[in-house]
């Protein structure tokens, strides 16, 4: 039996099975142009090959094994798309984004909360070809928990679309869990004195914005899928894609629903920035005019004219501080009074 590297996620390959009924009948390091010749001698057989970031060489042979497009098969090297699902032939490509919640202490500029990758599939009537970027889903998980149950897997490669589907969207379920929290700690900080910063909410919005970009687009590739318009979808599988669906559309109202409110609570946080800005301006300038009026009478005296009022007065010098430091006190206390100081 030909093998792939003995550590075959070296050369992109991850795995590479052969099911039959819902049962595998090969190991993980049978070479896919095998495993594909031996579930197409199988009765109801698929072969489900994964990889990790493929290089376009070793696409290449791959590609025309399985008869892949040559458009799905750039966009799966170069990665980077938004969620979508193309038909070619009797092949789908779909392309899920997946995201996962990095632990944080607090925002910050650089601060990353959503990291995001992505999962494509194409999908034939007898194999299964995953293609991961990035880390935030390791598919191992979704693969022993489908084996798991053997009479989903009983209905072919859709049930790897549900698998993979499901597993992604529980991911945005939890990431929306963990957005949550940020958003009531930025709301908090917008509305306690001293904690107010414009950036660490404009950073949580940046976050927000790519998970939206991940979630979102995906409403209509699974619209697609449960609605029987596609033959390589069997109707046992839709009803838990309609699972999935549900799911994904809940995330999607929260993603909206957190979006205005950080559009309102950074509203309030500028509001509240300007306000004490106000303030302090305010006292700045109370204590300005309080200060004007000494400098303005000592710098009258300080001319040295000979004929100035009072200047040889034996109490011209307390009068002057005495006036000086009543003018001072009756504006004090008008500035006090408005609420400048």
């Amino acid at each position: 039996m030909a093998e792939v590297d003995a550590h075959p996620w070296h050369s992109g390959v991850v795995n590479c099975a052969v099911y039959e009924r819902g049962k595998r009948t090969s190991g993980p390091t049978v070479h896919y142009t095998e495993a594909l010749d031996l579930a197409r001698r199988c009765k109801d057989g698929f072969v489900w090959l994964g990889l990790h970031e493929p290089s376009a060489a070793e696409f290449e042979g791959l590609a025309a094994e399985f008869d892949l497009h040559p458009l799905a098969v750039e966009d799966a090297v170069k990665a980077h798309q938004r969620p979508k699902l193309e038909r070619y032939g009797e092949t789908l490509f779909i392309v899920l984004k997946t995201a996962r919640y990095c632990e944080h202490e607090e925002l910050a500029g650089g601060t990353e909360v959503v990291e995001t990758g992505e999962v494509m599939l194409f999908v034939g009537p007898d194999f299964v070809v995953t293609v991961r970027h990035g880390d935030a889903r390791r598919l191992d998980v979704v693969r022993e928990g489908l084996e798991a149950r053997p009479e989903l897997l009983a209905h072919g490669p859709a049930a790897v679309i549900y698998a993979v589907a499901d597993r992604v969207v529980d991911d945005y379920l939890a990431v929306a869990a963990a957005l949550e929290d940020d958003v009531e700690d930025v709301e908090l900080q917008a509305f306690t004195p001293g904690r107010t910063d414009p950036q660490r909410v404009y950073q949580l919005q940046r976050e927000m914005l790519e998970f939206r970009r991940a979630v979102v687009p995906l409403v209509r590739p699974l619209e697609a899928l449960v609605g029987g318009q596609l033959e390589q979808v069997p109707v046992e599988i839709r009803e838990y894609l309609r699972d999935v669906e549900d799911h994904l559309k809940r995330v999607t109202e929260q993603v909206e629903g957190y979006e205005l409110l950080l559009s309102g609570i950074l509203q309030a946080t500028l509001t509240t920035v300007s306000v004490q800005q106000n303030n302090d301006m305010r006292k700045i300038s109370a204590w300005v005019a309080i200060l004007a009026v000494p400098t303005s009478i000592a710098a009258i005296y300080g001319m040295n004219f000979d004929h100035m009022p009072e200047l040889h007065w034996r109490y011209g010098y307390p009068l002057a501080v005495a006036v000086m430091a009543a003018i001072c006190l009756a504006l004090y206390r008008g500035f006090r009074r408005n609420g400048w100081l």
